[in-house]
């Protein structure tokens, strides 16, 4: 049995947090990221070191749709 401290995300469903959106590098010549505000509605991958850059959420937006963003591009309110 391991007694290494677990490492967990940085946020969780249900959070409300602020930030920009992602926009993947075949999109960014269509899209451009944006300023939005919502909740978390799924965490994504990458965590504790492993593509921790790249670590991701979806986030519900007041209109109800939701927007990508990478967590070093977000915090909480």
């Amino acid at each position: 049995m391991s007694t290494a401290p677990q490492s967990r995300a940085p946020y969780s469903v249900g959070d409300l947090v602020t930030g920009v959106t992602h926009v993947p590098p075949e999109r960014r010549g269509r899209e451009l990221p944006m300023q939005v505000s919502g909740r978390i509605v799924q965490v994504g991958s990458g965590w504790a070191g492993v593509d921790a850059d790249k670590a991701y959420v979806w986030i519900r937006l007041a209109s109800g749709r939701e927007a990508l963003a990478l967590v070093k591009d977000i915090r909480k309110l």
